[in-house]
């Protein structure tokens, strides 16, 4: 099955920087979520079935988190993994 793969950016209020990441974490379509530092605040990995779930994830689920103030959402074209990437790379050694 092909999944839809999209990294979507959240900037936090400030009060919900302790809680928000596991509130990402648990929801439904978040395969990993991470705090970060610069202009974002927390990094959202999201895989889904159909780009319909991925508004889904994105805009209800996401977006209505207590603290959420905005997202970008990225979508992926592909996906690499580092098997990928080293065999990409080793063409011809």
């Amino acid at each position: 099955m092909t999944m839809t793969h999209a990294v979507v950016l959240i900037e936090a209020e400030r009060n919900a920087l302790s809680s928000l990441g596991g509130a990402l974490a648990d929801t439904d379509g978040v395969a990993e979520a991470y705090s970060v530092t610069g202009e974002w605040d927390f990094v959202a990995i999201v895989r889904v079935p159909t780009h319909e779930q991925l508004a889904e994830v994105v805009t209800a689920q996401i977006g209505s988190l207590s603290g959420v103030v905005r997202t970008q959402t990225m979508v992926a074209f592909a996906a690499y993994s580092r098997h990928d990437l080293e065999s990409l790379f080793s063409i011809g050694e």
